[in-house]
């Protein structure tokens, strides 16, 4: 345990020291600038590259019993580098709820100085539905919960291929009814519960919303999806163009979603891929993020104007610099920070607009850093 803590304090250290150097350096060491379709690549992002860390994302060949549980753990350890000593006065509290087959874990955010009866998020962590945890969520909630001032309830749903489809989107559902039923209990107004996530839990987060709205049930307030997975099984456009070279490959893409849905999305059941719903009526208003080199980037901002055409109020956007699971990678990258940032800023906003009964414009996705709004 001792040897684990001054070996996260030395990478700390030694992160610090790297991205930290004068921009000219850092260049010279990244190497030349990177642009596809129009788009420059961060450069503290491409830096990432260049060193040849192994994050979340990181894969190499297929994934047997023992690899996957090293990228497992591998996950929770890139979350201790990241985490932020200014968020450690986020109070935080170990929970077991129930699941759709038995409890599950998660865990509860309380930032400094939020009342006692405010807005939750529901947040489900990303890993392709087969890695993450509440260990490798944990900076990110915090930072959320901080810079959001709301609570954050992180749930630890269940993995693939352990646990193939629906296992995580049943225990995403019963965490969100779970969370309005016992909303006096987490401190919650049960009209402000949002649903959030990143990746894979973007994806439940969507799907969450939009199936309470199928069942005529009580939606959500707000979704927050950060670069989402929409459509299994795809090939080609984004997919293809960033199929290597920046961290999340199409190969390993598609092999998690296979894990996920070893028998493909069910011809009868497009939750498994958002995008193939026919009717997205009745959703609540969503922000959706992407990220320019993510092979994810395409079938996001397809939904984008599937919501849309559905008069659900949307605000997305589109930060060309950065790749695929951004945000986790803010001690990084100070362009990853304010890209999460500006999604804690748009779960406060839209928060308090709901809270004082107020509309939210419908905004479309952010293309050549123009912002097109229209009402709805």
């Amino acid at each position: 345990m001792i040897r684990s803590r001054v070996r996260v304090r030395a990478l700390r250290w030694g992160f610090r020291v790297l991205f930290g150097l004068p921009r000219p350096v850092k260049r010279l060491l990244a190497g030349p600038q990177i642009r596809v379709d129009g788009q420059l690549l961060d450069l503290d992002l491409q830096l990432l590259n260049r060193v040849g860390e192994v994050m979340a994302s990181g894969h190499d060949g297929p994934v047997g019993e023992a690899a996957l549980a090293e990228q497992r753990r591998q996950a929770d350890f890139a979350a201790e580098l990241a985490a932020d000593s200014e968020l450690d006065d986020v109070v935080t509290r170990d929970l077991r709820l129930p699941g759709a087959a038995g409890t599950i874990g998660a865990r509860l955010y309380v930032p400094p100085g939020v009342p006692d009866r405010s807005a939750l998020l529901i947040y489900y962590h990303g890993g392709g539905f087969v890695l993450g945890s509440l260990a490798s969520t944990d900076p990110l909630c915090r930072l959320l919960a901080a810079q959001a001032g709301v609570r954050v309830l992180s749930v630890d749903y269940r993995l693939a291929p352990e646990h193939p489809y629906p296992a995580a989107l049943d225990d995403a559902i019963a965490a969100f009814r779970y969370a309005r039923a016992e909303a006096a209990a987490l401190g919650a107004d049960p009209d402000l519960l949002a649903v959030g996530g990143d990746s894979a839990g973007a994806n439940l987060a969507l799907v969450v919303a939009h199936q309470q709205a199928v069942v005529g049930d009580h939606v959500p307030a707000f979704t927050l999806a950060l670069y989402p997975a929409t459509d299994a099984e795809r090939s080609g456009g984004s997919r293809k163009l960033f199929a290597t070279g920046f961290g999340l490959t199409a190969e390993y893409l598609a092999e998690l979603e296979r894990m996920y849905l070893p028998d493909g999305v069910p011809s009868d059941d497009a939750r498994g891929a958002i995008l193939r719903a026919e009717d997205f009526t009745g959703m609540p208003p969503v922000y959706l993020s992407t990220a320019g080199f993510d092979p994810l980037r395409d079938e996001g901002e397809e939904l984008v104007d599937r919501l849309r055409a559905a008069g659900v109020p949307v605000v997305a956007r589109r930060f060309a610099g950065l790749v695929h699971g951004y945000a986790s990678f803010t001690a990084i990258s100070a362009a990853a920070r304010d890209a999460t940032l500006d999604a804690a800023s748009a779960l406060r906003a839209a928060l308090a607009l709901v809270g004082s009964s107020g509309g939210i414009p419908n905004v479309i996705y952010i293309a050549g850093g123009r912002d097109t709004t229209a009402t709805g």
